[in-house]
């Protein structure tokens, strides 16, 4: 069993490089989150010099907040589509040039038919032109689940503000 620190070192870690990244290259930064809870914002707002690069973040837990504040067509939020809607409408309100975003099932139970531990992602690279989304499965209870996600997306976003990535869907 992992301790809770266990679980957030490596998020800690690549948070930190993204402000190192951001800081040099001037890059801005947001996040959009939904079953993350703010987990990824508060890993941004808290690495070094976040003032100067992280624009902040929306925790749209609620279908409709999605809908409302960040454009997701009316649907189901565990998809493909909302990740890459979140990306964009975080994006456009904060003004970053690069956004992450997350929506999916933590668990313990299923729901929209997606079972636990099922995790859209959505990137905007530094470019802000191509959103990238993935689709992650993953296994453990839901602290698990949220601590892998929230690392997966920050490691994505720093993948992506490098320009390091595969093609967006």
């Amino acid at each position: 069993m992992h301790r809770p620190d266990e679980l957030i070192a490596p998020a800690i870690a690549t948070a930190e490089q993204i402000a190192e990244l951001a800081h040099r290259e001037n890059i801005k930064v947001a996040a959009a989150e939904s079953l993350t809870g703010g987990k990824i914002a508060s890993h941004l707002s808290a690495a070094p010099s976040s003032s100067e690069w992280f624009r902040g973040g929306v925790v749209a837990y609620a279908e409709q907040v999605k809908y409302e504040v960040l454009g997701v067509p009316v649907g189901p939020v565990v998809s493909e589509q909302a990740a890459h809607a979140m990306a964009t409408g975080v994006a456009r309100l904060m003004g970053a040039s690069a956004a992450v975003a997350v929506t999916g099932v933590g668990g313990p139970g299923e729901e929209e038919g997606e079972p636990p531990g099922t995790v859209w992602f959505g990137v905007l690279g530094s470019g802000g032109e191509h959103v990238y989304t993935e689709l992650r499965r993953y296994d453990g209870d839901p602290q698990h689940v949220l601590a892998d996600t929230t690392q997966h997306a920050l490691q994505l976003l720093l993948q992506h503000m490098n320009g390091r990535h595969g093609n967006g869907r």
